[in-house]
């Protein structure tokens, strides 16, 4: 009995090593882990030191065979990345444990920390850590290298309109600016009667068209031309070219409507004046007040065109101003605006001061004129109108004159204008000196349409005092409330430039 006792608190046995004599807990393969490891290399065949690429201009990591992907440093996707480099080694073995060891952002190089297991000899588990160096090489991708080359392009959107004015392109110029729309153009290229934008994939350019179509009315027609193709693969290689025609008309323009549409329109004259391009065509009827909207669709179904140029707007004085009080609404009338007055005024041309002729007229500024004060507008009595609406109309119907505008001093709204807008990057051929004043009346229109300064960003001026909202001849102004910060982006966070499609 007592020697059964003494054999059951006797501690486990220990056998001594066969390489080096060492006293070990008894294993498979009768040898100590020093010696295991001395003569088995579990890490063989995988490689202490591989490449990743690296594109610096859009941040992103080569994984093969063709895509390019975004990684943040230390992050599982990266991890994810490095550990598929040596995928095919680590199928030899275990996989127990990785990550990243620290390494200094700029010192180019990736190190991962592996511990791995694999049954060596008679079945024995030998675990090992070790770290593989990941040399990050610069290589610009596929993308960036049609970016930069800037002739290589796979689709280009030809946008144009046909008028003597550029309002409309002003403006959609700072929608695509304040949604970011332009960030996927290799460039943009500025021509006489429009824009081009080219891109470097098919799906950029129908992205660009479905903004377009929601930002301004416009119509568009798609084709494509076969550049090569590979009869053995059944691959083809096509350029894509997008024509959109936005309507031809600007804001301030007088047209004259087709009996039909303004009759369905709920029965509006058809002489009206146009008061915004936005999504649609915002349309008033000088006389009545009355208002219409007008998509793309309905305006290519029923087409019309603005009756004067912009240069035939003349400068008249108000010489008397009276308030419209009892609108008289014929049946089955449309909607009134509410941010107009109507006003009965007589009017004389400035460069007709010397005689007495006068013209009378009905507007919808009766809120901004007093007599005494200069406004804008066309003389339709003595203008050659070639419509095919309005010679079919009774001329008692057709106005003599059309005020649009009031006028305002423009030297010194430009010397009291404390804000600013930014321009996409783009290549100008034949500019016209025309350019600068109709940029200064797209200028003065977001500051007297506060419909339209909501789609825009408008930023401040800091080199330009603030002052009061209104100034001394009542000209409106735009608010300090709405104006933005102007943040100037000189470098990255990886010490590149950046907005470069912005100036």
């Amino acid at each position: 009995m007592e020697y059964m006792a003494e054999s059951t608190d006797r501690s486990p046995g220990h056998i001594l090593c066969c390489e080096c004599g060492v006293p070990i807990s008894p294993n498979p393969a009768n040898i100590c882990v020093a010696c295991l490891r001395s003569k088995v290399d579990i890490s063989q065949g995988i490689p202490k030191q591989v490449s990743i690429s690296f594109c610096k201009q859009c941040q992103r990591y080569f994984q093969p065979p063709g895509t390019w992907i975004q990684c943040a440093l230390e992050s599982r996707e990266l991890l994810a990345l490095c550990l598929k480099k040596i995928k095919a080694p680590l199928s030899k073995v275990r996989l127990v444990d990785a990550g990243f060891v620290w390494t200094e952002p700029h010192s180019k190089r990736l190190k991962v920390k592996l511990t791995i297991q694999k049954e060596v000899m008679n079945g024995a588990i030998l675990q090992q850590v070790f770290v593989v160096d990941y040399v990050v090489q610069s290589q610009m991708c596929g993308d960036c290298h049609r970016v930069e080359a800037k002739d290589f392009w796979k689709a280009v959107i030809q946008v144009r309109q046909k008028t003597l004015h550029k309002k409309t392109f002003y403006y959609l110029e700072q929608l695509i600016l304040k949604y970011g729309m332009h960030q996927n153009t290799l460039r943009i290229k500025e021509i006489h009667d429009g824009l081009d934008f080219y891109y470097s994939s098919k799906q950029h350019a129908q992205k660009m068209v479905e903004f377009l179509q929601c930002t301004v009315p416009c119509r568009y027609k798609a084709s494509q031309r076969l550049i090569s193709q590979d009869i053995h693969s059944n691959t083809y290689n096509y350029k894509s070219t997008f024509s959109v025609e936005i309507v031809p008309i600007c804001k301030d323009n007088v047209v004259c409507l087709s009996p039909k549409l303004a009759q369905s329109l709920g029965n509006m004259n058809q002489i009206c004046v146009c008061i915004r391009v936005t999504s649609a065509i915002h349309l008033i009827d000088p006389n009545t007040l009355q208002v219409a909207d007008i998509d793309g669709s309905t305006f290519w179904s029923h087409p019309f065109n603005s009756l004067c140029h912009p240069k035939q707007l003349e400068e008249f004085i108000v010489m008397e101003c009276s308030i419209v009080r009892d609108i008289k609404r014929a049946a089955g009338a449309g909607m009134i605006s509410k941010k107009h007055t109507l006003g009965e005024v007589w009017v004389q041309k400035t460069s007709e001061m010397n005689t007495d002729k006068q013209y009378f007229c009905r507007t919808h500024l009766g809120h901004l004129l007093n007599p005494g004060d200069l406004v804008l507008g066309f003389d339709l009595a003595n203008c050659n109108l070639n419509d095919e609406h309005v010679n079919k109309m009774n001329s008692d119907r057709v106005p003599d004159v059309v005020l649009i505008k009031k006028s305002y001093d423009r030297t010194k709204r430009q010397r009291r204008r404390n804000w600013k807008l930014k321009e996409l990057a783009r290549e100008r051929e034949n500019m016209d000196t025309d350019d600068e004043r109709q940029y200064q009346d797209f200028l003065e229109d977001l500051e007297e349409d506060e419909a339209i300064r909501k789609n825009v960003n408008i930023y401040r001026d800091s080199a330009i005092p603030v002052e009061s909202d209104t100034d001394d001849e009542g000209a409106p102004r735009i608010s300090l409330a709405e104006m933005l910060e102007d943040l100037h982006i000189s470098q990255d966070a990886t010490g590149e430039e950046g907005a470069s499609m912005l100036t």
